[in-house]
Order: structure tokens, then C-alpha cells, then sequence
């Protein structure tokens, strides 16, 4: 997808992995958008980045704030990049510890920011991209966080595990669906990365995190992330992908 006169929008902006890709679109100079909940420091982040990042609070769960977002983008240029790393996680078994059915409110509550938000990003998303002129037999290209739990979901990940499958599986129907309107689906599934999530642990349960990656022996990098998320944007033929970005890692039941 070429990026010359053209905007992107990331989600979850403000942190992480969402931060990383934000800075690695304004270092290939494109107008970014970057957007988080109200209660994040979007702001502050923009201010930052420069004058090429705005920020614009929405929850993804909000179609319209979503869009609203995203016209925000397109009204710098035609929007034809947006990578959705925002979500959340949260503890749920299928039968709590004192033998109770497991926690069915939270199990909505992830499921309904992780998957039913990333569908609604990536439609609303799409929605403004199949408006565009085509550059290149392109018209735009999404890219959707899943996560290596999507296919080994560790004990207590029921909630964000069915909710990673989810958007796996999503992928290639998207793509299918919006192939003939020139506009590409992509998913990255990271396994252990630094992020703000990861930073709330104890340096004991990081290192132990990391010790399990088998080549390179370490927590990744947002800045990894970025670079395959504006690799898969540049390369027309990855298109309908789940791609794990995970040092070979294969997670444990615990």
C-alpha cells in the first residue's frame, strides 16, 4: 500500500504496541491518528509524536466515536492504514477455584472490547476505505491484534482466548469479503511482548515469561510489532494472514 498522500489510525495508540506503530507511520512521515480510551494519555502521546499524530478518544466498542475518529484521519488524507491494537484482558476460568461457574460477566466484557470491538474498527474502518481511489490496485489495508492464546489459551485466558480465536478467525472472511473493494485484511498474533499490560507484573514472572521464548530468549519489542505491521502494509500479496510474531513460542497451560 503506498503511503504517499494518504493518513492511518491506530487504536490503542497511547501504549504499547499501539504507540510503537504510531511512531513507526510518522517515521515514514504519514498523518496518524491515534486512538484510546478517554481516560488514556492520548494526548499527552500526541503531543510527543508531533504535529503529524492527533489524538482522538474513542471506546472501539463505539461505532460512532470510531468513526468519528477515522474522519479525523480522513480529513488529512484519504485513510488507507489502520492497525487495531487495542483491548484488554482479564482472568476467567471455566469453573472458579471454589467451584462456582466462572465469571460470565467478564467473560462478555472481553470478549465484547477484544472481538465485537475489532470487528466494529475494522468495518467502520472499511467502510471509509472503499470510498477510495485506488493506488497501486489498492484501496486500503487492516490490520487486526489477535495474540498467541488464540491458539494456545492458557489457564484462566477463556475470555481472551475465545476472544483472540475469534479475530483469527475473522481474518480471511474479511479479506474475502473485501477483496473485490481492493481493501486487504491482515492479523498479527504477538506472543510475550513489553507491554504496559506485561509491566504490572513482578520482574520474577517476566523473566519466567521470557525464559519460555525459545530464539531470541526475551520479552519482544513494540517496536517489533511496528515494523511487521508497515512491512505488511507495503507488500500487496499478504492479504487473508494470521501471522504470529512470537520468537517460536508455544505457551504452557500455566
Amino acid at each position: 500500500m503506498d503511503l504517499d498522500n494518504a493518513s492511518a489510525a491506530v487504536t490503542g495508540g497511547a501504549s504499547g504496541l499501539g504507540r510503537a506503530t504510531a511512531e513507526a507511520f510518522v517515521a515514514r512521515g504519514v498523518p496518524t491518528v491515534i486512538v484510546d480510551l478517554p481516560t488514556s494519555n492520548g494526548a499527552e502521546v500526541a503531543a510527543e509524536l508531533g504535529d503529524l499524530v492527533t489524538f482522538m478518544p474513542a471506546d472501539v466498542r463505539d461505532p460512532d466515536a470510531v468513526d468519528a475518529a477515522l474522519a479525523a484521519a480522513e480529513a488529512q488524507a484519504p485513510l488507507r492504514a489502520v492497525v487495531h491494537c487495542a483491548g484488554r484482558g482479564g482472568k476467567v476460568r471455566l469453573v472458579d477455584k471454589d467451584g462456582t461457574p466462572g465469571d460470565l460477566e467478564l467473560f462478555k466484557q472481553v470478549v465484547d472490547t477484544n472481538l465485537v470491538g475489532t470487528f466494529t474498527v475494522a468495518s467502520v474502518a472499511a467502510a471509509r476505505m472503499v470510498r477510495n481511489e485506488p493506488v497501486g490496485g489498492e484501496r486500503g489495508v487492516i490490520i487486526m491484534t489477535a495474540s498467541v492464546a488464540a491458539f494456545e489459551g492458557q489457564i484462566g485466558q477463556a475470555a481472551y482466548s475465545s476472544a483472540k480465536a475469534g479475530v483469527a478467525g475473522l481474518t480471511i472472511v474479511a479479506a474475502r469479503d473485501l477483496a473485490r473493494k481492493l481493501v486487504r485484511v491482515v492479523t498479527i498474533a504477538p506472543g510475550t511482548f513489553e507491554t504496559p499490560i506485561l509491566g504490572g507484573l513482578s520482574e520474577k514472572v517476566r523473566d519466567s515469561l521470557a525464559s519460555q521464548v525459545p530464539h531470541p530468549t526475551r520479552l519482544g519489542d513494540p517496536a517489533e510489532y511496528a515494523k511487521l505491521a508497515l512491512a505488511i502494509v507495503d507488500n500487496a500479496m499478504i492479504n487473508g494472514e494470521t501471522i504470529r510474531i512470537d520468537g517460536a513460542i508455544r505457551m504452557a497451560p500455566v
